[in-house]
């Protein structure tokens, strides 16, 4: 049972990937995500056959089918990060028992997480690949995040007013002293340094993880970034002043700080000698 229902949770998140796919590249483009996929080519709709995730790619040998192009590793890989994400997910936060159900509050949380990662991918994507970040999918990770949070309220089963009331009042300071460095950034660089969406992304990080991995999400992000950022400069494939899109390090930041925040913290004691 449990490997049928993992091997059903990875098919999903292949699925749900594939539609990723189609954020990633029409939201830039001020495209509607409805309708029928077409070549990104000669514009053809496509056929089943060439929306089947991961399959399709390979049995078409990377290329399109109608014009013989190469086609993008993008879209296979956004499918098997969907998926893995997904199993990893439901593997780490949630156990299979007697007491899972789908009319669960542990249910709703695991969908809101769902929710949560796939925004993470379609901005990480999106930004990378068109320096652009999408006000849509920017309320719709605040949005996934408000329901993680007000649901594992009710997962604790035993709550008052007061700490209903500390919870908003950490939310928002969280979600001021996150995005605070990033607001700062890019009002004094006039843009340059960062952009709006990279302002958003990082308040809304904070919101989800609190001040303390915020914090730690910021700095993984800024030394990741400037790690390679210098390899790129001295590669070639960048110069000093280009521009290198910060929303997929804050991704990356906040993943390392969410799940590893213990052990990172570990790490730079020894290595800081605190």
């Amino acid at each position: 049972m449990i490997y049928f229902l993992s091997f059903t949770i990875f098919i999903l998140g292949l699925s749900v990937g594939s539609f990723l796919n189609v954020l990633i590249d029409r939201l830039p483009k001020g495209e509607p995500i409805t309708g029928r996929s077409h070549c990104d080519y000669c514009k053809k709709k496509l056929t089943g056959i060439d929306l089947i995730p991961i399959v399709s790619f390979f049995i078409l040998k990377g290329k399109s089918r109608c014009c013989h192009k190469k086609l993008s590793f993008q879209y296979p890989l956004v499918e098997i990060i969907t998926g893995i994400s997904y199993l990893l997910i439901f593997n780490f936060q949630f156990k299979i028992d007697n007491q899972f159900s789908i009319f669960s509050f542990q249910f709703l949380s695991l969908i809101s997480l769902w929710g949560v990662v796939s925004c993470l991918i379609v901005i990480f994507f999106s930004d990378l690949k068109y320096r652009l970040i999408s006000d849509y999918i920017l309320w719709s990770f605040f949005g996934f995040s408000l329901i993680y949070k007000i649901n594992e309220l009710f997962l604790k089963q035993s709550f008052t007013f007061d700490e209903i009331l500390k919870q908003i009042e950490n939310d928002i300071i969280s979600t001021s002293l996150i995005g605070l460095p990033i607001f700062l950034l890019y009002y004094f660089s006039k843009e340059k340094a960062m952009g709006l969406g990279d302002v958003y992304l990082a308040a809304i990080i904070g919101y989800f993880l609190g001040w303390k991995k915020g914090f730690l999400a910021l700095y993984l992000a800024f030394l990741t970034g400037g790690i390679i950022s210098l390899f790129l400069i001295l590669l070639g494939r960048k110069k000093i002043k280009s521009k290198i899109a910060f929303g997929p390090f804050l991704i990356w930041g906040m993943m390392l700080a969410w799940y590893w925040e213990e052990k990172i913290f570990q790490w730079l004691s020894r290595f800081y000698g605190v």
